[in-house]
């Protein structure tokens, strides 16, 4: 069984050094999670470094380690990024945390035409603190050294320019005539998935997004909430991130 994982200041840390864990996190680890001295856990700083730490004291708001051993894992080639519109209730919470599980690296909630859930003012503080919120949860359970980074709420004229730096950019259409099995992905150090809201892509979208291949993943139609991690798992199974070859 692998070890938990928590948040900590573990950046530059060397076998040796003590370490000390406090506010929400270290109340999670030792008031939620039941961590005690002795146990051994994992802490990681979101951008690569990780120490493996046995814990030597606990409070209900901190909790000190020493460190055992330490890695640096760097960023995931290639970089993966999903443009997920926005959706109603509580699915667009439920599309984080599977791209976060499948390894995404950057998650952008899109204002699409079509988006039923409309993030505004106050109501987009929290939405967006909410998604974050899940991306960190996320993140610790499936135990990744990186943690996606949760942009804030973004355009259609920004996504088109997002599509347009990506190496690979690709509109998920289930009216288009290509199948995701046709993409190259030769040479592709960053890639980009763009999924439509739940009344779909408008023509003005899509025209919009001329510099992206429109595909399909298949006959069914998914959901707005479960299309991304779909195509990401197509995409990155392909790749060197899950033993494939990046090739054709």
């Amino acid at each position: 069984m692998t070890l938990p994982v928590f948040l900590g200041p573990v950046t530059g840390v060397a076998v040796g050094d003590s370490v000390v864990v406090e506010g929400d996190e270290a109340r999670h680890a030792v008031v939620v999670r039941r961590t005690r001295v002795g146990e051994e856990v994992v802490l990681v700083d979101g951008a690569g470094s990780a120490a493996t730490c046995s814990v030597t004291s606990t409070s209900k708001t901190s909790l000190t380690a020493l460190v055992s051993a330490v890695s640096l894992t760097p960023p995931p080639a290639p970089h993966v990024t999903v443009v997920q519109a926005i959706p109603k209730g509580d699915r667009g919470e439920l599309a984080v945390e599977v791209l976060t599980e499948i390894g995404v690296d950057r998650i952008v909630p899109w204002a699409a035409a079509r988006s039923v859930g409309v993030w505004r003012g106050e109501r987009a503080e929290r939405s967006l603190a909410k998604w974050r919120s899940t991306a960190r949860e996320s993140g610790k359970q499936s135990r990744r050294p990186w943690l996606p980074e949760v942009t804030p709420v973004a355009s259609t004229a920004e996504v088109v320019s997002l599509l347009e730096a990506a190496d690979l950019a690709v509109v998920l259409h289930e009216g288009a005539s290509a199948p995701m099995s046709a993409l190259s992905l030769d040479g592709v150090a960053s890639i980009l998935v763009v999924v439509g809201p739940e009344g779909g892509i408008t023509d003005e979208e899509l025209e919009a997004f001329g510099a992206a291949h429109v595909v399909r993943l298949g006959e069914s139609v998914l959901r707005t909430s479960t299309a991304g991690v779909a195509a990401v798992a197509a995409l990155l199974s392909r790749t060197s991130r899950w033993g494939g070859q990046t090739s054709r």
